[in-house]
């Protein structure tokens, strides 16, 4: 049995005039409770975002270090290159699509009227 959302409400006694600065207070928790969660969902998206753009980076240098490797003929292995050129083609088509529907998303939000 969970007793916490009892405890919450122990501090309304009556439901008079006298309860509504209590349940302020209680509101007033919960509300940096949201901004907390908030916060952290927040963040945990944009470390994800930035991890995923860090690993696009990492897929266009690996494959232009391939293509350097391949014209200078330090390698003959034209698999590693075509591997290389493949993954960051893929990531980078992935990361423009991302970034054209947060900008369609962006674009609809400021259309909204307040």
């Amino acid at each position: 049995m969970d007793l916490s959302a009892i405890k919450a409400l122990s501090g309304i006694n009556n439901f008079g005039i006298g309860s509504v600065t209590g349940t302020n207070s209680a509101s007033a928790a919960i509300s940096d409770n949201e901004k907390k969660t908030d916060g952290t969902l927040f963040d945990s998206f944009l470390s994800s975002a930035i991890d995923n753009l860090k690993t696009t980076n990492s897929y266009l240098s690996d494959a232009e270090n391939e293509e350097i490797k391949f014209a200078l003929g330090e390698t003959e292995n034209t698999h590693d290159l075509t591997i290389a050129l493949q993954k960051a083609s893929t990531a980078l088509q992935y990361t423009v699509a991302i970034r054209d529907k947060l900008m369609e998303a962006y674009k609809e939000i400021m259309q909204i009227q307040i």
